[in-house]
Order: structure tokens, then sequence, then C-alpha cells
């Protein structure tokens, strides 16, 4: 099989034996792999795979068809058709995976968006209600609403019943989010506190959902009492300043979460997740794929590049044997 190889900071094609699976897992002949910012992240040295895990393939998220099982394998035949999040080595023409990781394709869809849905809808689920405890009515803030995490956040959030607030830089950004259900947009500035204040009549945000980090006086300020910060990425930087006392007073939480990292047992506990809450809402037009941009497979440095640029609302998807 051929895989993109993390060589010198770099990404180069290189050829390696196809792989063969464990008792319990599946081969998967990949379709599509939706590209996220972990994938620059760990090119650049900056976000290590997980122990156990091959370090030198990027990729955590994929489309396609189990081709070979494992012998004690009972949930999964070759011929059907998966989806699925992986620790890594998910850009190359196969992978492995635990048979009860790789989740059912929606019907009907195809696997270039199949691939938009696993790392931006279970990060957002699990972010927003099993970490945050967001409840219909309830007002959130996700920070920001213009990537595939953020998108997939206002499609839940909205669809459950709750009132979503989309922040970006650059207001003009927002129209994909504000198509899939937000309830108010701000602008992630100065004035971010005032905006939130006036949008919510001053009750604050019950949750949080946070990818940019640093101002979280700022954030803290607007969160209701009680309510929940969950932060999943520091795009802004590493290091913030706290004040305890106001975060005592309101008797706030701070969380932060990966999926990357989380044992086995977990992921399949997420996997699961997804068919028995997320799945039917997919069946039923209530949560959508999301826009996407297509690139080959020989291609995918130039994914990379795209996805730098920062500016399409959606995600990258590489499309394998087109």
């Amino acid at each position: 099989m051929r895989a993109w190889m993390i060589e010198d900071k770099q990404l180069q094609l290189a050829t390696l034996p196809d792989p063969s699976p464990g008792p319990e897992e599946v081969v998967v002949q990949v379709k599509a792999i939706g590209v996220n910012r972990a994938d620059l992240l760990q090119v650049q040295g900056r976000y290590p795979a997980p122990p156990g895990t091959d370090s030198r393939i990027p990729g955590l998220e994929y489309a396609g068809v189990v081709i070979a099982v494992g012998e004690r394998v009972q949930s999964r035949r070759e011929g059907d058709h998966v989806m699925g999040l992986v620790p890594g080595c998910a850009y190359a023409e196969q992978l492995v995976t635990h048979e009860r990781e790789a989740l059912t394709l929606p019907a009907g869809m195809d696997f270039a968006r199949a691939a938009t849905l696993p790392e931006a809808f279970l990060t957002a689920y699990r972010a927003l209600f099993l970490e945050g405890g967001l409840q219909p009515g309830q007002w959130c803030l996700i920070r920001p609403a213009t990537a595939g995490v953020g998108l997939a956040a206002t499609q839940l959030a909205a669809a459950l019943g709750a009132r979503p607030i989309g922040s970006s830089r650059d207001l003009s950004k927002l129209e994909t989010a504000n198509d899939m259900g937000l309830d108010a947009q701000v602008s992630d500035d100065d004035t971010l506190k005032a905006q939130l204040d006036a949008v919510t009549h001053g009750e604050g945000v019950a949750v949080i959902l946070d990818m940019v980090g640093p101002q979280w006086n700022t954030l803290l300020g607007s969160l209701r009492v009680e309510g929940t910060l969950v932060n999943i990425g520091i795009l802004g930087g590493m290091s913030t300043e706290l004040n305890l006392g106001a975060l005592l007073m309101k008797r706030q939480t701070l969380k932060s979460m990966t999926m990357r990292s989380q044992p086995l047992e977990k992921r399949i506990m997420m996997s699961q997740i997804f068919n028995d809450r997320l799945a039917p809402l997919f069946a039923s037009g209530k949560l959508l794929p999301l826009p996407l941009e297509r690139f080959a497979f020989d291609n995918a440095i130039a994914a990379h590049e795209h996805m730098a640029g920062n500016a399409f609302s959606g995600k990258r998807v590489i499309v394998v044997g087109e």
C-alpha cells in the first residue's frame, strides 16, 4: 500500500507492506480521509501520536470498505462500508482498526461526505453534552464556529434544543454556521463580553466550547453561575492567567479534553454513542455532513496548505483512488 509518512517535518509518499488484522480488528481499504488540524501539527512535530501508534503516518479520520477481518471479529464482515476515528495512520490506502470502533456509513452517504463526520461530531457532542452538560434551552458559545468542530457543534446544539452562539474574528466567516442553526453571532474581540451579555440578556452562557485558548478571564466573565468551559484547542496560545476569585464565587467548572489519546474502551464507548444518538439524527436529516473541499490522495500536501490558509468553513477531504 501507499502511505504518507512524516520525514523531517514534511510529508513524503512511501510504499509499505499491507497491514494484517489482529483477532478483533478489521482492515479497511481507505476511500476518504478527513483532514484535521492535528494532522498539520503532527507533521510540524507539535502533536505527537499516542504511545503504541506509528508516529510516522498521520491521520485520525477515515471512511472506506472492510477488506479483511480478524479471527474473532463478529460485528463486521468484508464489504462493509465504514468510517471512524483512529489514533493515527489514516493517511494510507489501508488501515487497521478495532471492529467496534468502525461505524456504519449513514444510508445514501458517499465516502467523502462520511469522512467529514467522526472527528467533528463526536468531539462536539462529547464537549457540549457529556463534559459540558448542555441542556435544551441553554445558551452555549462555540469559539470559533467556523471550522469542522464548530460547525458540528452548531448543528448539534440546534438539533438538540440548545441555543448556539458562534464567534469569529471575522463575522463574514460565520455565514455557513448561521445557515446551520446559530441563534446569534459575536465578534471575537475586546467587546466579546458585552456582546454576550447583550445576547443572553445578562444571563450568561451555560457552556463554552473553546478551541482558541488564552482569553479565559473574558470568557469566564460571560459564563453563568455554575457554567462549564470545555477547552479542546490552543490555537491562540498555550498560556493564560485566571481570576481564581471570580471562578470560585461563580462556582464555574473548567475542563479540557482530547479525543485522540483516549484508551480503547473509551473510544469504543464514543463509537456506541454515535450509533445510538447521532446516527438517528443523520438519518432524519436533523444533522448534515459538513461542507467539504476534495483533494486527491497524491495531493495531500495541497490539502494541508489549504487548511493552513484558514479561508474555508468546512472540512478538507483526501479522496483515495480517484
